[in-house]
């Protein structure tokens, strides 16, 4: 299937998600925001690849949202003055963009983002839903927002916090100063960073490989216990991973495990069930 802002492959079990606007820097128009979620949940969903790695083409990653999508919105919310219709635009503009970012969280599998150059505004909101993230040495994220009077409202603030102190985060807000790739790092927002694209698409695709050789299940009771435990007390994490196990442990894929290890080969192990409606 061709999308008018990705192209999109799958080989040896990792769905490699590439966005392909660059003479455009990436901006995040209408259709990306419905084709992102199509793609992530469809892969999921039916149990199309172990891991999917999201990267970008071209000198920026993302200029972020491509604010010309809401011009007409923006012009009759002033013109009217209404607060009705403000509550309107963001129920049907808004709200769908955040659940756009919302499937890379929710996906059953782990999301990998390789960032080259600037990462604008929603480009950030993209980065943080994922679950781990490598630069390049020239990238850079910056909170742009603040620059053209908004609040970063896709997901930004909820995630970024996972990663980086709260001071750090306001004044990232405030200011919608460049974070440059050696602070992300130092700041735990970055993984690692690399010289080139080129070298760090290479050590992302090899994370990714590695991954996709472990047991699908216990992968997905990893992300879903980390995400959990992230949002919870411990007392109620420790319950939730008892119960996890207890539902879902698979004593043959332990078992393939410790024999494939011995072996020293890959584990032969099924793939996540595909998800029924």
């Amino acid at each position: 299937m061709s999308y008018k802002c990705f192209d999109v492959s799958i080989e040896n079990s990792i769905a490699h998600i590439v966005m392909s606007r660059p003479e455009k820097r990436n901006a995040m128009i209408k259709e990306f925001w419905t084709e992102l979620p199509e793609i992530i949940r469809d892969i999921d969903s039916q149990s199309k690849a172990r891991v999917i790695v999201i990267s970008s083409t071209g000198p920026v990653f993302s200029a972020g949202i491509d604010i010309g999508m809401f011009s007409n919105d923006i012009g009759a919310i002033r013109d009217k003055n209404d607060p009705v219709y403000g509550v309107n635009f963001y129920h049907n503009n808004v709200l769908p963009l955040q659940d756009s970012f919302t499937a890379i969280e929710q996906c059953r599998i782990p999301v990998l983002a390789a960032i080259q150059g600037g990462c604008y505004g929603g480009g950030v909101d993209l980065i943080t839903a994922c679950d781990m993230r490598y630069g390049t040495q020239d990238s850079f994220i910056t909170i742009y927002e603040i620059n053209v009077g908004m609040v970063a409202d896709v997901g930004t603030f909820p995630r970024i916090l996972n990663h980086m102190p709260e001071g750090v985060v306001r004044e990232l807000a405030y200011t919608g100063r460049k974070m440059h790739a050696g602070e992300c790092k130092d700041r735990g927002l970055y993984n690692e960073i690399y010289e080139s694209q080129e070298k760090m698409m290479e050590a992302v695709m090899e994370m990714a490989a590695q991954i996709a050789t472990k047991p699908p299940l216990s992968v997905y009771g990893c992300k879903r216990i980390i995400s959990y435990s992230r949002d919870h007390r411990t007392s109620d994490s420790l319950d939730n991973i008892a119960i996890w196990n207890m539902s879902m442990l698979n004593p043959s894929e332990m078992m393939e495990a410790i024999v494939s290890k011995g072996e020293k080969r890959n584990g032969n192990y099924k793939d996540l069930p595909k998800v029924t409606k």
